[in-house]
């Protein structure tokens, strides 16, 4: 699969990079790509919601009633679960929700990401470029240029430059992110992928 190389003016370049098919032309696996992002969601979950049982409700654990015949639930102390203010049942512990998946799975659930959206035709190749110092505002142009503006678009750069990440870090629809750290759950959450030259070299060294 050929894509025209864009420049950040929107302009084509005249030249043309063949997409690997072995990453942006497979057939989409729906159910590893699931799983990758069920597993992402799940590393994202903080796990420390806790709730405390009766035996850490502070207060006296004198019985108050007697064990029959006082036409309710038996119970013993104010901090029994039958009582207002008591402790909780069965309630939440501090947990990690991570769960183990095997290379190859999410290799292919990211093959099968990228080969979604470039069946989608929602992949533009652009040149390298950089900016000197942090500007939204030249963002903002090169998303109008590429006409992806109000899209949530995700940029993936070859490697880590600040400028550009500051650039876009308060646009709301906007990301940027390393081509080694492109995971399956950034690329479907985007409406267009926008991937620099060097970017490709990267993503096939990686998953090729």
């Amino acid at each position: 699969m050929e894509v025209s190389v864009l420049n950040i003016k929107g302009q084509e370049t005249g030249r043309k990079v063949t997409l690997n098919e072995a990453i942006f032309g497979i057939e989409p696996n729906e159910h590893v790509v699931y799983l990758d992002v069920k597993q992402y969601l799940a590393n994202q979950r903080q796990g420390n919601a806790k709730s405390k049982e009766r035996s850490e409700i502070s207060g006296s654990t004198r019985k108050l009633g007697r064990q029959k015949g006082g036409g309710g639930a038996r119970h013993g102390d104010i901090n029994s679960p039958l009582l207002r203010g008591g402790g909780r049942v069965f309630g939440p512990k501090p947990r990690d929700y991570s769960f183990k998946l095997n290379k190859k799975v999410k290799e292919l659930a990211r093959k099968s990401a990228l080969s979604c959206k470039a069946q989608e035709n929602a992949i533009l190749v652009v040149e390298d470029f950089s900016f000197d110092a942090p500007k939204t505002k030249e963002f903002v142009n090169i998303a109008k240029n590429l006409k992806v503006d109000g899209k949530k678009l995700l940029l993936v750069l070859p490697n880590a430059n600040k400028n550009v990440y500051l650039s876009a870090r308060n646009l709301q629809r906007a990301e940027v992110i390393e081509a080694e750290k492109v995971n399956t759950y950034k690329v479907l959450n985007a409406d267009v992928l926008i991937i620099t030259e060097k970017s490709l070299d990267v993503v096939d060294g990686i998953l090729g």
